[in-house]
């Protein structure tokens, strides 16, 4: 112990800080052991579909040009679908995000007239751009005739009144992100998602249901499209990538509307037949090997972040306590500066790029400026610990990732100290 601590001391953190940490991790104890149960079950259900599909090293043969008879490519969809419980699945390193994986979904599935529903408020800033563009005429949905329409929260979580009362003939494609965003409040967890698909089905059977599921792989045992959604996609810098993707995205779920955003990442009647993976697909499926447990490390590191500072009498969400359905921990400081301090602090204690000191800048599109703590060795990954926050009141900073709960620790250590040398906290 008294190794560890000199260690402690090297980055200039004191016994008071660990000592806090501490007393709040031994009161975690059961919360963490039900992440654990989590993380057992997934990492069951991954190698079983990597067994079933008699995955072997042959499949991380490198292909070039167009990347006809790609086996290893085939065969890594056919584990995305089997994980996720989904007809087809299109994972490629051509996707470059998140925001990417939707848009193929949103432009492949909706057509002119059509309207698209979000039924979680607002998306966050870079899809609410694909919808409107702000004004701008950047070849959005909007652009192209697409409608849109949304339902905002309510106190309980999705208002189902008035998602009911707001589906139309017209109403093609039913939005729901399941994280936070940059909003206040816990994501939605799979059982909220299951009885609002249930719902809009029974009310209008023919109506597509798709979920931005960045952030949310491998928090429960079951995905949405376990329980009805008809598309979900997501990044490969995040939870599915297990901190070792270099990049790409994914698209899972039914067969035909997933053919429709691949129509969209290619071209139409091209689809899913090309796509060269120029090796990667070892480092995919080895990704997603080591992802319940990554996300699980994460995991730990939020619910320990949200019981320090609620501790220190500060408003987290979700509480130590609450069932999480993301990586995302929200923290509201209430101040530019104290965000400012805690992004930096946490790059601090990044193995990579650890002496650069974050700024708020113009990040594409956002419509405020962004600080964001990032010392990765995949940039922008946010399975890796990072921390970000639009610079705006109520002035909330939002950490997620580790991809080790030791890594996950020393960043909020080094938060506490920072804050507490610029005299915001004391202990």
């Amino acid at each position: 112990m008294q190794i560890k601590e000199a260690m402690y001391e090297k980055f200039g953190i004191d016994e008071k800080i660990l000592e806090l940490c501490r007393r709040e991790e031994k009161s975690l104890k059961d919360i963490f052991e039900k992440v654990k149960e989590i993380c057992e079950y997934n990492q069951l259900k991954v190698i079983r579909a990597m067994q079933k599909h008699n995955l072997s090293d042959r499949h991380f043969n490198v292909s070039t040009g167009y990347g006809y008879d790609d086996e290893g490519r085939d065969v890594l969809e056919k584990i995305y679908a089997e994980v996720f419980n989904a007809e087809d699945a299109l994972v490629r390193p051509q996707i470059i995000s998140g925001t990417h994986a939707i848009s193929l979904c949103l432009y492949g599935v909706l057509r002119p007239g059509d309207e698209l529903l979000s039924i979680t408020g607002s998306p966050y800033d870079t899809v609410r751009t694909i919808i409107d563009g702000k004004g701008k005429n950047y070849g959005t949905l909007k652009d192209y005739g697409v409608k849109y329409a949304q339902i905002d929260l309510c106190r309980k979580g999705i208002d189902l009144k008035k998602v009911l009362e707001a589906l139309r003939d017209e109403t093609k494609l039913v939005y729901i992100q399941r994280s936070t965003g940059y909003g206040w409040r816990k994501a939605l967890t799979i059982e909220e998602i299951k009885e609002a698909i249930l719902a809009m089905k029974k009310a209008k059977p023919n109506v597509a249901v798709m979920v931005d599921n960045c952030y949310g792989e491998f928090l429960d045992i079951l995905e949405p499209t376990d329980v009805g959604a008809d598309l979900v996609a997501g990044s490969l810098i995040k939870n599915p990538g297990g901190g070792i993707s270099p990049m790409g995205g994914y698209v899972a779920g039914k067969k035909a509307l997933v053919y429709l955003a691949a129509c969209r990442l290619s071209a139409p009647g091209i689809a899913k037949e090309t796509g060269a993976t120029l090796g990667i697909n070892r480092t995919y499926l080895q990704g997603l090997f080591l992802a319940p447990h990554i996300v699980g490390e994460s995991i730990k590191t939020a619910i320990l972040a949200a019981g320090v500072f609620k501790r220190l009498g500060y408003e987290v969400c979700p509480l130590p306590q609450d069932e999480r359905s993301d990586i995302i921990q929200s923290i509201k400081f209430g101040s530019k500066e104290m965000v400012e301090v805690f992004c930096r602090a946490v790059q601090s204690a990044a193995p990579v790029d650890s002496f650069v000191t974050p700024e708020a800048w113009d990040m594409p599109g956002y419509s405020d400026q962004v600080i964001m703590a990032a010392g990765a060795f995949i940039q922008g990954s946010s399975i890796e610990l990072s921390a970000d926050a639009p610079m705006r009141e109520p002035y909330i900073a939002y950490l997620q990732g580790g991809l080790t709960h030791e890594h996950g620790r020393l960043g909020i250590y080094m938060a506490l100290k920072e804050l507490g040398d610029k005299g915001f906290l004391s202990f």
